[in-house]
């Protein structure tokens, strides 16, 4: 490194703390020894240089150093040259490498603020790889968690290296991860804005996470439930989640998902989150029935302010109030209500078609009966007249119209007493 023709002041400016700058501190003859980058750190410290600026210069060579800790293109040819040391056996390059990771993370500005996250996450990764020891491992998990809610997702997928466990993805790695930004974040170290953040990587992490088939449920369960429902603004990743991971995983008895599902919250989900849920029979009914319910409810609460809104402020109550609504959204549950009326409708008619078929059928069953049952009639009207004219043609005989079995007028016309006694003497 020349000293001499580096001067302080007209190193790098001091609004671009990039790579270039970087380049300026460091030759590529202290790239190979890490000893002497460790000394010329020291003197760059010693000057008063920015956090963000060390950080700058540790990313550079780092970067170098190992390649994939770069997130740019491979390095120049010359770079290479220098890299390629003479061969030397598995063991010590591993040995070389993870020495190398310690050392970076001892030097690290104590500013949490002054490495990139991204950075951070992929030295994680290397680290998890070469087993680092596992104190260096936790200083870093607790610079990520402290800038989690400005990782990348790609970032966090990282691989599971341990023997024990057959996952592809490390979720006790994000779940540490997510408890200790949660902490600071109710500790109050941290905006409120992140958690959101958050909330939604963790809903995409699951989401790819829920392809392995070896997942446990009470894994995912408990990431999933590592963030606060109150910072989830939807509902929707956390859906598409579960949705996957039961696609996935056929094999979960029905009280299993039934807990699953019990993290959702019905009232979050979107038109077209509902829309799905409605028709996923791998949801159990209840839930189901809870997105239903929950939809129908947030129609006729926004049905309702949109009528007392437009009462209290269109200039013309007498529109219809399909009229009053202007945005897409409201437009969109007015019509969907109006389909599902025309569903309701639809269904009864159906239903009543059906009924009117089933009498037919039964009509037409009746019909080969119908002149028995005429003949029947007939008779019976006989027999009914034939009674009334007996029982006029007792009047004031002194017997009682219950001997003969019915009960027939008691005033009966003139005529027809001439006509029974002519009736009586044909029978006798």
């Amino acid at each position: 490194m020349n000293h001499q023709s580096s001067p302080e002041t007209a190193i790098f400016p001091d609004d671009k703390p990039t790579s270039l700058a970087a380049r300026c501190w460091l030759d590529d003859a202290s790239i190979l020894d890490i000893d002497q980058f460790v000394k010329t750190l020291s003197g760059i410290k010693s000057k008063g240089v920015r956090p963000d600026l060390i950080g700058s210069i540790i990313t550079h060579y780092a970067s170098k150093w190992i390649p994939e800790l770069s997130a740019e293109p491979p390095q120049s040819p010359v770079i290479n040259d220098l890299l390629q040391s003479p061969p030397e056996s598995a063991t010590a390059s591993w040995l070389k490498k993870r020495f190398f990771l310690e050392t970076i993370v001892t030097v690290l500005p104590p500013e949490k603020d002054a490495v990139p996250c991204s950075f951070l996450l992929r030295l994680l990764k290397k680290a998890n790889m070469l087993g680092v020891d596992s104190n260096y491992r936790e200083e870093l998990e607790k610079r990520v968690a402290w800038r989690l809610d400005q990782a990348a997702l790609k970032e966090l997928m990282i691989p599971c290296f341990s023997h024990v466990r057959g996952t592809l993805l490390d979720v006790e790695l994000m779940l540490r991860l997510v408890k200790r930004y949660v902490e600071l974040d109710i500790e109050g170290l941290r905006s409120g804005v992140g958690i959101f953040k958050v909330a939604k990587l963790v809903d995409a992490y699951l989401a790819e996470a829920a392809l392995d088939s070896e997942l446990a449920l009470p894994e995912f369960m408990e990431l999933a439930g590592a963030v606060p429902p109150q910072a989830r603004a939807t509902d929707d990743g956390l859906y598409r989640a579960i949705d996957t991971y039961l696609k996935m995983h056929v094999n979960v008895t029905k009280q299993e998902r039934k807990t699953l599902c019990r993290l959702i919250d019905s009232q979050k989900l979107s038109i077209e989150a509902s829309l799905h849920a409605a028709q996923n029979d791998r949801l159990p009914v209840r839930s189901v029935i809870q997105v239903l319910f929950s939809e129908q409810t947030k129609l006729h609460s926004h049905i309702d302010w949109s009528r007392s809104f437009s009462i209290t402020k269109s200039p013309n109550p007498g529109l219809d109030p399909h009229e009053r609504c202007h945005s897409s959204r409201e437009l969109a549950m007015i019509q969907q209500m109006e389909i599902k009326k025309l569903k309701e409708n639809v269904s009864k008619l159906e239903r009543q078609c059906h009924m009117m078929q089933s009498q037919i059928e039964k009509l037409s069953e009746k019909k080969k009966g119908f002149f028995s049952w005429r003949k029947f009639a007939m008779s019976t009207t006989l027999r009914d007249i034939s009674v009334e004219v007996a029982n006029e043609s007792l009047e004031g005989t002194g017997f009682n119209s219950s001997s003969i079995g019915r009960q027939t007028p008691v005033n009966g016309k003139k005529g027809r007493s001439k006509n029974s006694r002519k009736w009586r003497q044909s029978m006798s």
